[in-house]
């Protein structure tokens, strides 16, 4: 007994089997529910018993099951007829059971239990269907009425003739007093190649002129291997109304336009994201070569920094040393006291005359929590050089508040850079105290912690480089701050009387210059860590990034791109405070690709 229960299931299952394989074999292809199109026609079959030889819509075909008589009924290829249709017939493994849509009906059925369901009325499965040789068939007279088809049959030619009318769906729904939109697009051109960018044509509308929703599947902006991808749209309208899906089929020929690195240099706006992983990096940005520069420094001012207590404990004096002529104040630091101080620059006159100090330029921010933001903010003020010039004359051995910052409360920070011009000895001193004023003079200087602080002879390089078609051949960099092929600078600490190194060679200004550009894309990669500041373009100020910081992992941000008919590039940056270095300037050369 046992043993003939798991014959007959044994048998089920292959039949089962049988059927899908059937189904997905099917040589027959017409057109599908969903690329129906909105105005109607006449479908057109002929069948001749026992014979794989039939007609659609006068072309002929061959069945990979004919029709057939049993029991006196006429049994027709249900996969066939539906696909003549335009009806969706398909073959579900999960519970071996296949599912047909007609206009008004879905078709179940079961060929393990052996039942037929219309709208979910059962059916025995032997009145309605048949197997032979493991093709599913469905009796004639049963399946037209669900189709919404006519039929004759020739009994002298042993012929039957099906007639199916395709109805266009009503559009319009008169208890909304409303239509359904409708989805339609094109594409830009019949193919497109590898790593060329595709472009969707929406043809959308609704008969009601709303607006609609879009909803899109494979659309994808380009795509980097050759095939033939669905792309499907569905769109809504302003009263939920949902339009059928429309789908076309992109193909994409065997033919290279760009390759996946190539794609986002070409494609990318300015302050776009070039995302892109380790592998990649190491592969083509970090080994680069770098680009050849002349440098000459600049010299011309005395740079005092303060950057050490970075975060001071207690007030004190944080730096102190002097300036004749021109030079750069510098100052980063964050109150970890625990409490609200004050924050100022004092400039003593030690000499037997009166002193003017001229300022030049500034850039300075209100006190904040956030360092990356300070850092970058501080460089925006002062690369804008919008300053309206100071000036500041001081009596003979008299101290005056040179600046002075809104206090700072508990974790607070600032960044300040101003160039100053003195026509004769000026000590400057950092100090912060409780409240301000000169007896910050008398207060204890603090001790060095590891940050920078020095006084150097620096004010910037200007570095000249060849980026026109004759010198930007390939791919190249040009490191920022990496101590080796930018070297820091060197100066000296009188506070505690050993030579200093500026770290980062923050406090200056980098000036690059190349005449007559090529074509070309700039990306910056943050190689030494989160960064965070603003460049300086040919006069325009580009923030990088927008928001939030930029690290390695993120990939690049396109900095510039040129056209070629520049008559020079120009790039200016100073070094952020909170940002970390290296950084690495990426030119790459562009052809007659670019978008």
């Amino acid at each position: 007994m046992l043993q003939g229960q798991r014959r007959q299931t044994w048998k089920r299952k292959a039949a089962a089997l049988t059927i899908a394989a059937a189904l997905i074999a099917s040589p027959i292809g017409q057109v599908s529910a969903l690329d129906a199109p909105i105005t109607s026609g006449t479908s057109y079959v002929i069948l001749y018993l026992n014979n794989q030889e039939a007609f659609l819509n006068g072309e002929q075909v061959t069945l990979d099951s004919p029709a057939t008589v049993k029991n006196g009924r006429t049994y027709v290829p249900v996969k066939f007829l539906g696909d003549a249709f335009g009806m969706k017939v398909e073959w579900q493994e999960s519970t071996r059971t296949i599912v047909m849509e007609t206009p008004s009906h879905e078709i179940l059925l079961d060929t393990v239990n052996k039942f037929a369901w219309v709208n979910g009325i059962q059916f025995p499965f032997d009145d309605v269907a048949m197997l032979k040789n493991g093709r599913l068939l469905i009796k004639l007279t049963w399946l037209s009425d669900y189709m919404g088809a006519t039929y004759t049959y020739n009994h002298e030619l042993r012929r039957v003739d099906v007639l199916y009318v395709n109805k266009p769906e009503g559009n319009y729904d008169p208890d909304q007093n409303n239509s359904k939109p409708v989805a339609k697009f094109a594409f830009g051109k019949p193919t497109y190649r590898i790593g060329e960018p595709v472009k969707y044509i929406n043809l959308s509308y609704d008969p009601d002129a709303e607006g609609v929703r879009m909803e899109w599947e494979g659309n994808e902006e380009v795509f980097f291997k050759a095939g033939t991808y669905p792309v499907t749209l569905t769109v809504t309208d302003q009263k939920g109304n949902k339009s059928k899906s429309y789908t076309r089929h992109l193909v994409i020929e065997d033919e290279i336009y760009m390759n996946e690195v190539e794609y986002p240099i070409y494609t990318k706006p300015i302050g776009g994201y070039i995302a892109t992983d380790w592998k990649t990096l190491y592969a083509h940005y970090f080994n680069l070569p770098d680009l050849a520069k002349t440098v000459t420094e600049d010299k011309s001012r005395t740079l005092l920094l303060s950057d050490s207590p970075e975060t001071f404990t207690e007030t004190g004096i944080l730096y102190q040393d002097v300036i004749n002529g021109k030079g750069r104040l510098y100052a980063d630091h964050l109150n970890g006291t625990g409490s609200k101080v004050g924050f100022a620059i004092m400039a003593t006159n030690k000499t037997d005359k009166p002193v003017k100090i001229l300022t030049t330029n500034k850039g300075e921010v209100f006190p904040s929590i956030y360092a990356h933001l300070i850092g970058s903010e501080a460089m925006v003020d002062f690369l804008a050089y919008d300053a309206k010039t100071e000036t500041m004359t001081i009596p003979p051995g008299e101290t005056f508040v040179y600046k002075q910052f809104p206090d700072f409360y508990p974790g607070q920070g600032v960044n300040l850079m101003y160039d100053v011009e003195t026509d004769g000895e000026v000590q400057f001193t950092f100090a912060t105290a409780d409240t301000v004023s000169k007896n910050m003079l008398d207060m204890t200087k603090l001790p060095f912690t590891g940050h920078i602080r020095g006084t150097f002879q620096i004010a910037g390089f200007d570095w000249k480089v060849d980026l026109s078609a004759n010198g930007l051949k390939k791919p190249t960099k040009l490191v920022i701050g990496d101590g080796k092929i930018d070297p820091f600078q060197m100066g000296y600490d009188p506070q505690r009387g050993e030579e200093a190194t500026l770290w980062g060679n923050y406090g200056t200004v980098y000036r690059i210059h190349s005449d007559k550009p090529q074509k070309m894309a700039i990306m910056i990669l943050a190689k030494g860590g989160p960064f965070k500041g603003p460049f300086k373009i040919n006069g325009e100020l580009v923030k990088v990034p927008a928001s939030g910081v930029l690290t390695a992992f993120d990939g690049m941000i396109m900095l510039h791109k040129t056209t070629g008919k520049e008559d020079s590039l120009d790039i200016e940056f100073s070094p952020p405070a909170g940002s970390a270095f290296p950084i690495n300037l990426i030119f790459y050369p562009l052809d007659d690709r670019a978008l």
